[in-house]
């Protein structure tokens, strides 16, 4: 009964949780806020400068600008508006799902200063003059478009319109000016411009009222912008727009449907991969995987997150992770049954020595994530956080929730003797009385002597390295405006383009693309980038452009970074892999030993310039997410540095003594390839999931994709022939040192200095 209770209590478990995601799923998926680039919309980052040239500005300039932006918006009627200061001047505002916005620029940027000047433009009222709210759309007799204003003191206006009412005629006028200019941007220029004429009236009597109307040449949406402008008040300060980018409402659905379904396959593929390999445990995997998905997405709507698509690309990758974290467990459970010990043991045991490789490589992947978060701009903080939430989770799901369900079968009694239900042939099973230990097990990698041949590999680097070096100096990498400056442009229409046209097309706007290139499966995507960085009055010439060439319904998003942004992203993006470096080495130096975080450091250089060669020798262009990608090699490459160290470290310990050089080498060779395995099932998972994401994907996430694919490959040489290969020689010199003899432990080593290496 109590064998069959566990069995009864392992069903309600998983009966409950798969009700409860069922049920509420859809909840859950409404209550995440998607970004930019996933439902459309625009972002900018604006530098705050004072109004007058020798003014200052302050802290509370910022702020009070801030907040003047903040009720802008609420005219826009954004539900999900994000408006966050950076550093001391500057101010970013992202407006996730605006249909318009050329008017979304003109209303947050634009300034409306309002007076009221006599003939010989005396200010005799001005904006604060004006009743909080008092503005509004309206229509005069004749059925324009005009706004009515209501002011705070009528005795005020009473005692100004008695004074001109008296003057004679044509110099009896009240003259409104407004700096607001239909169909005119807004630029840093015009506000060293007289403010421009709106409405004048002729004034024949004392008008005692608080009612005004501004007439005018409006349309009913500029009056509505207009009056929104009025009661929000002036800006404070002058708004300077150094970086912007742009999605359509198009665009972004498209790259939501592509990457959902590239994730989809991803991860389904896994999901077979798991049931294939590992049977019963990848059963609880599959449970655990789905239950780690729904509760990421629940944090994401709990914290008001913000899902990109460089985050739903996290979100898959932090799959990948979670899964490691089960294959971890389950490689090390499958080699207690070989040596003989039985269901029980064998997943006590596994469990346990599986722990410490999986917690030191996602703190160290956590580690370079934070960084990243911190470092990074509102798509990679979006990349960031997803990873950041999925490797907290991955502790919740993959280690506590797969032993609290596998140990529920396995605590049953049904499994014993049943080593084939985690997918270990009963024939490769030794009896526990031949004293079988893990490190005297065959593996399917025993043929390969990796110690030995090291010398081949270092070899093999150092050519490569110097090609890369070659390259990069012919080539030099072929970086994005996000850290060359400049406007990136994306013109997606329902017609097949070609470059020479859409180069003629650009020209006739007296523009010179930098280059053009054509993507889509029917070639309907043009994407142009550009030297100079667009102004927002720019940015809707082009637009109207391409709209005006290619039909209504093409959608067309334009990126713009100017100069100093883009030198700062360089800066920050070097700081951010030195910071990521230094808090790993450390870590690794505590944790383990500093000439393992020596080894760990160099295969980490050696996985990025790898990346960066590549993409300098196929000339593929380097963006911001390109970072997130390294980050997260950085990431993947020291998760399977780390856990081979720690099967080093572990497989040390066991055998005690190390008498010679011969000794350690059958160490680190044994080590390497009882964890390949590990390895090699991990990165198909994740290359999987890359692949899909390559293939089916947005194409705005296929470089990232691409870093990814190259990074994985390169982390896996990497751990086994630089990262473990230079730990060993430097071992090897502190055994000479030492007089030729290591003492790791209590236990002599069974092996004498003369027995050949396999």
């Amino acid at each position: 009964m109590k064998l069959r209770s566990r069995i009864a209590a392992f069903l309600l478990i998983v009966i409950a949780l798969f009700a409860t995601m069922g049920t509420t799923i859809n909840g859950v998926l409404k209550d995440i806020n998607l970004g930019l680039d996933l439902q459309g919309g625009f972002e900018v980052l604006y530098e705050v400068k004072p109004l007058k040239a020798d003014g200052k500005v302050t802290e509370e300039d910022v702020k009070a600008t801030a907040d003047a932006i903040s009720r802008r918006v609420n005219v826009l009627g954004v539900s999900e508006p994000s408006i966050q200061i950076e550093g001391k001047d500057r101010i970013r505002v992202q407006l996730a799902g605006v249909k318009n916005q050329d008017q979304a620029r003109e209303v947050l940027s634009n300034q409306a200063n309002l007076t009221f000047r006599d003939v010989n433009n005396k200010l005799l009222l001005n904006g604060n003059d004006l009743k909080q709210g008092g503005a509004k759309a309206a229509f005069d007799e004749n059925g324009a478009p005009m706004v009515t204003l209501t002011l705070k003191d009528a005795q005020k206006f009473a005692d100004i319109t008695s004074d001109i009412s008296k003057r004679p005629d044509g110099q009896n006028l009240l003259v409104i000016w407004l700096d607001y200019q239909k169909g005119n941007s807004y630029v840093e220029e015009a506000q060293k411009a007289e403010p421009a004429y709106a409405s004048a009236a002729s004034v024949t009597q004392t008008l005692n009222t608080t009612s005004v109307q501004i007439t005018g040449n409006f349309t009913v949406q500029e009056t509505k912008d207009l009056a929104g402008i009025l009661n929000a008040g002036a800006l404070p300060a002058k708004l300077v727009e150094m970086y912007s980018t742009s999605v359509g409402a198009q665009f972004g659905d498209d790259a939501l449907k592509a990457t959902v379904f590239a994730s989809i396959i991803g991860v389904a593929a896994i999901f077979v991969f798991m049931l294939v390999v590992y049977r019963l445990p990848g059963l609880i995997a599959v449970i655990t995987l789905a239950v780690f998905t729904y509760i990421v997405l629940w944090i994401f709507g709990m914290i008001n997150a913000v899902m990109t698509l460089p985050g739903i690309a996290a979100l898959v990758l932090g799959i990948g992770m979670a899964v490691d974290a089960n294959i971890l467990m389950y490689e090390r459970i499958k080699e207690e049954l070989r040596v003989g010990k039985s269901v029980k043991a064998a997943f006590k045991s596994g469990s346990k020595s599986s722990f410490t490789a999986i917690f030191d490589a996602n703190i160290t992947t956590l580690l370079a994530a934070a960084v990243l978060f911190y470092f990074g701009t509102s798509s990679v903080k979006g990349f960031a956080t997803t990873l950041i939430i999925s490797i907290v989770v991955t502790f919740l799901t993959a280690i506590a929730g797969t032993r609290i369900l596998l140990g529920l079968l396995v605590q049953s009694g049904y499994l014993d003797n049943k080593p084939g239900w985690f997918g270990v042939n009963k024939k490769k099973v030794h009896k526990l009385s031949e004293g079988v230990d893990t490190l005297d097990l065959k593996t399917h990698f025993d043929r390969f002597d990796f110690v030995h041949n090291r010398k081949k590999f270092f070899t093999l680097s150092a050519v490569l390295i110097l090609a890369g070096m070659i390259v990069l100096g012919v080539f030099k990498l072929n970086l994005g405006i996000d850290f060359t400056s400049g406007s990136r442009v994306e013109v997606q229409t329902t017609q097949t383009l070609n470059s020479d046209e859409v180069q003629k097309v650009v020209e006739k706007e007296g523009l010179e693309p930098k280059d053009i290139s054509i993507a889509g499966d029917k070639s309907e995507t043009a994407v142009l980038r550009f030297v100079e960085d667009f102004s927002k009055d720019e940015v809707k010439q082009f637009r109207d452009h391409m709209k005006a060439q290619y039909g209504d319904d093409t959608e067309v998003v334009i990126s713009t970074v100017s100069p100093t942004i883009g030198a700062e992203l360089v800066k920050s993006a070097i700081k951010a892999l030195s910071i990521a470096a230094i808090g790993i080495i450390i870590y690794v130096a505590v944790r383990f030993e500093w000439r393992m975080g020596v080894g760990t450091v160099v295969a980490l250089l050696h996985d990025v310039f790898f990346m960066i060669a590549i993409f300098s020798l196929f000339r593929i262009e380097v963006d911001i997410t390109f970072i997130a990608a390294v980050l997260t090699i950085v990431g993947y490459s020291i998760n399977d540095t780390i856990v081979t160290f720690d099967r080093i470290r572990e497989n040390l310990h066991r055998v005690g003594v190390i008498k010679s050089a011969e000794d350690l080498a059958h160490i680190v060779n044994k080590s390497l390839r009882q964890t390949l395995t590990r390895s090699v099932n991990t990165v198909v998972t994740v290359l999987v999931v890359v692949i899909s994401l390559m293939i089916f994907g947005a194409t705005s996430i296929q470089t990232f994709s691409l870093a990814l694919l190259i990074g994985l490959i390169t982390g896996v040489y990497s751990s086994i022939y630089i990262a473990a290969q230079i730990w060993y020689v430097l071992k090897v010199r502190q055994m000479k040192k030492q007089g030729g003899k290591m003492n790791v432990g209590k236990k002599e080593s069974k092996w004498g200095s003369d027995e050949p290496v396999v």
